[in-house]
């Protein structure tokens, strides 16, 4: 029975990531032509581009490779159910996933650590923060797959309401229901910071307290010193480079 239990765990594991064909029950053969888009997926934890791991045969590594996951996701179906993401897509997001964080989990200095690859000429940290608090829902300090994938799905392929309120929830620091000037601040600080001090043109020190003032200028509708989300949405919807570069994610993967 436990060895019965084992192995449908396996199987569970490889339809997930593409690597176990459910009609012969062998490795599968075929890859996926399916590439990952480099500036945007580059940017997010677990999803650094590398090939599919084979997974043997040998009951020894089967063993091995039960033992490091620590979190398993839910089944293929659900999450093709709870997302935009076709099952070709979610394997790729998975073999990715799976590469980074073996366990199934990361937690957020992991994700820093990840993160702060892609930024060696600054200081992502703290972006990297306000980014971990966005994904991880349950607040748990952990982020599934499914946490990520979940995220994923709305800044990818949710609607332009979709998209914003979740902007929104990541400025939103104490989630309150509305943004402060000294929220918007920590995060304007936190990009500039990410950017680091080589930019062209070079950025002035006074240069996120501008960026401030001139967002709640745009944005802070009736002058109350807060943004709510009516307010955030609006204006954003009025904007024509925020909704252009909301176009650019339609195509990512």
């Amino acid at each position: 029975m436990k060895t019965k239990n084992r192995d449908q765990s396996l199987s569970d594991s490889r339809e997930l990531d593409g690597s176990y064909d459910q009609l012969t029950g062998n490795p599968s053969t075929s890859q996926s032509k399916k590439t990952i888009k480099q500036r945007f997926l580059k940017l997010l934890p677990c999803c650094k581009p590398s090939a599919a791991p084979s997974i043997s045969q040998n009951s020894v590594e089967d063993d091995f490779e039960l033992s490091t996951v620590c979190h398993r996701p839910e089944s293929m179906d659900k999450l093709q159910e709870q997302t935009k993401f076709t099952k070709k897509e979610l394997q790729v997001l998975y073999r990715g996933f799976k590469n980074e964080c073996p366990s199934g989990v990361v937690n957020e200095e992991n994700f820093k650590n990840i993160y702060s690859q892609f930024f060696p000429q600054g200081d992502s940290s703290m972006y990297a923060h306000f980014l971990f608090e966005a994904f991880d829902t349950n607040k748990n300090g952990s982020v599934s797959f499914e946490d990520f994938v979940f995220g994923l799905s709305i800044i990818l392929r949710g609607t332009i309401n979709d998209r914003l309120n979740w902007a929104f929830n990541l400025y939103d620091l104490n989630k309150d229901g509305c943004i402060t000037k000294e929220e918007m601040l920590d995060i304007m600080k936190s990009i500039y910071d990410m950017m680091g001090k080589y930019t062209y043109p070079t950025m002035q020190d006074d240069a996120p307290r501008e960026h401030v003032e001139s967002f709640f200028q745009k944005m802070d509708r009736n002058k109350d010193g807060v943004v709510t989300i009516e307010e955030f949405i609006e204006s954003c919807k009025k904007d024509e480079n925020i909704m252009q570069s909301m176009q650019l994610f339609d195509n990512v993967i």
